[in-house]
C-alpha cells in the first residue's frame, strides 16, 4: 500500500490538468473584473448615444 501511495504522489501525469484549471479560472476572473470596470462607462455611453439618436431628425426626402 505504501508503494502505491508513493507512486501516486510522485506521478506528474495529472499535474498539467491542475495548471489548466488554475489558468482558466484566472482568465475568467480577470474577464469578470475587466467587464465590471468597463461596464459602467459603456452603459453611460450607450445612454448618451440613445438620447442623441432619438433627438436626430429623420430625413424623408433626398
Amino acid at each position: 500500500m505504501r508503494t502505491l501511495l508513493k507512486t501516486f504522489l510522485a506521478d506528474e501525469a495529472g499535474a498539467i490538468t491542475v495548471d489548466w484549471v488554475i489558468l482558466c479560472a484566472a482568465i475568467v476572473g480577470l474577464a469578470i473584473a475587466v467587464l465590471t470596470a468597463v461596464g459602467d462607462g459603456t452603459m453611460t455611453f450607450a445612454d448618451r448615444l440613445s438620447l442623441w439618436m432619438s433627438d436626430a431628425p429623420i430625413t424623408t426626402t433626398y
